[in-house]
């Protein structure tokens, strides 16, 4: 039985601003995933990020802007409970391994300095996956802001590498 290819776009989270609207680097991340020339009818999105330092959780608000850009809510699958980039990846891990369909495509949805760290955890986790071509955030972070988002991923990627093999480690046992 042939079943048609679906696609899991997974955006990550981001700031959610103290009136709990979405920051400018998340919104672009949903802009971002939604230009995707990808999209079609077998494609799902998952939203990921828990609450941060204001509300609603940030799954919660890319939810929202994918129902206002016209997305159908059950396309829409939310992972609300993550902390960060690791915990984000371990929990979409689990909802893809539910999903029924064996024929699917990944596609990492987030700011173009943070998708290498993203398919990179997706993969060890053992979930193949591409990055998706996002926008740049460096006209709207300004050079210093981007550059500091450039050093912080070069320290959590070798960070987060031992810590999953560490934790793929301990789940094995």
């Amino acid at each position: 039985m042939n079943e048609t290819p679906v696609h899991y776009f997974v955006i990550f989270g981001a700031a959610v601003k103290p009136d709990g609207q979405p920051s400018g680097t998340l919104l672009r991340r949903v802009e971002g995933e939604w230009q995707l020339p990808w999209q079609h009818n077998a494609s799902r999105n998952i939203v990921t990020g828990g609450q941060g330092k204001h509300g609603p959780a940030e799954a919660l608000v890319m939810k929202r802007l994918l129902l206002d850009m016209g997305t159908d809510e059950s396309r829409i699958l939310v992972e609300d409970q993550a902390q960060d980039t690791l915990q984000s990846v371990m929990y979409c891990s689990d909802i893809l391994k539910q999903q029924q369909s064996h024929a699917r495509e990944v596609i990492v949805c987030s700011s173009s300095y943070h998708n290498y760290r993203c398919q990179m955890l997706f993969r060890i986790w053992g979930i193949p996956c591409q990055r998706g071509k996002m926008p740049s955030d460096r006209a709207a972070l300004g050079t210093a802001k981007w550059l500091y988002y450039h050093f912080r991923e070069a320290v959590a990627i070798p960070w987060d590498f031992m810590h999953v093999c560490l934790l793929r480690l301990l789940r094995s046992r």
